[in-house]
């Protein structure tokens, strides 16, 4: 079934967990499609592929469909969003329950267990410097495990990235801190801020982007924040009112250090793990 069709369904009520094959299923359960013979050829297409559970809803006849994303789709990111193209829909006759750590057969790559995330906003002068230091690292022969993404001002991606279970996140962003401008620091934050009950339900912007928000969003959604790392550059400018493209003269000069910067503290991870 596909999403289009999905949606001229009525009464959807959501399900908490089904019965599978004698195992218990919910959200976030991982699963094996066996699509039925005769069926979309999109779907039979599908046959034999691990997917994540998103969703468990069942139709106005009474009907349960589970919502699938693929552990291997390079858009997973987008499915757990609820974007078109990324979820597929199953009859629960049609999944099997998968045994815990069982990994997609059709893929052989490591899994990543760094992810390196370019934090900033183009338009705000030195805001942009994660996003530089990303892109030079997109040019760069890393580890098959870290994973470099530039996530620019998508809070909510960031958040949802993050139940991928990396072991260590490091955080690129321009961070003043009261040094000269293009100065670079490492800073491993206190997590024990996410469970303060007085700042925990800070509001995240689906447009805007705290480091600290996003890791009480994803905290706040159950998603198990690890070891996190902030690589900082002190800005000159944040653009002002007006804003301003370009990064200032003292933060550009710092970009190369920057990288190299990041690409140490992945070695100094590694030789940890």
């Amino acid at each position: 079934m596909n999403e289009w069709e999905w949606q001229l369904l009525e009464d959807k009520n959501s399900i908490d967990h089904l019965e599978i094959s004698g195992v218990e299923v919910r959200t976030g359960s991982r699963v094996r499609l066996r699509p039925r013979s005769g069926g979309d050829v999109m779907d039979i297409a599908l046959t034999g592929q691990i997917a994540t559970i998103e969703c468990i809803e069942q139709d106005y006849e009474g009907k349960n469909h589970v919502c699938v994303v693929l552990d291997n789709d390079p858009g997973r990111d987008l499915g757990l969003l609820r974007q078109p193209g990324h979820r597929f829909f199953f009859d629960a006759e049609e999944v099997e329950p998968v045994a815990p750590g069982e990994t997609p057969h059709t893929s052989t790559a490591q899994k990543p267990t760094i992810l390196v995330a370019g934090i900033g906003n183009i338009f705000l002068g030195d805001d942009a410097f994660g996003v530089e230091v990303v892109r030079r690292l997109a040019d760069r022969k890393l580890p098959e495990c870290v994973r470099v993404s530039d996530f620019g001002i998508r809070g909510f991606d960031l958040a949802y990235a993050l139940q991928d279970g990396y072991e260590t996140t490091i955080l690129v962003d321009a961070c003043p801190h009261g040094q000269a401008p293009g100065t670079l620091y490492v800073i491993e934050p206190d997590l024990r801020m996410l469970d303060d009950p007085e700042t925990s339900q800070a509001a995240v912007e689906a447009h805007a982007m705290n480091p600290t928000n996003v890791l009480r969003m994803a905290r706040a959604m159950n998603i198990e924040v690890k070891n996190v790392l902030l690589v900082g550059c002190e800005p000159e400018t944040l653009g002002g009112e007006e804003g301003q493209m370009g990064l200032s003269a003292p933060v550009e000069a710092a970009l190369e250090d920057a990288v190299r910067l990041v690409e140490s503290v992945i070695g100094k991870v590694l030789n940890q793990q």
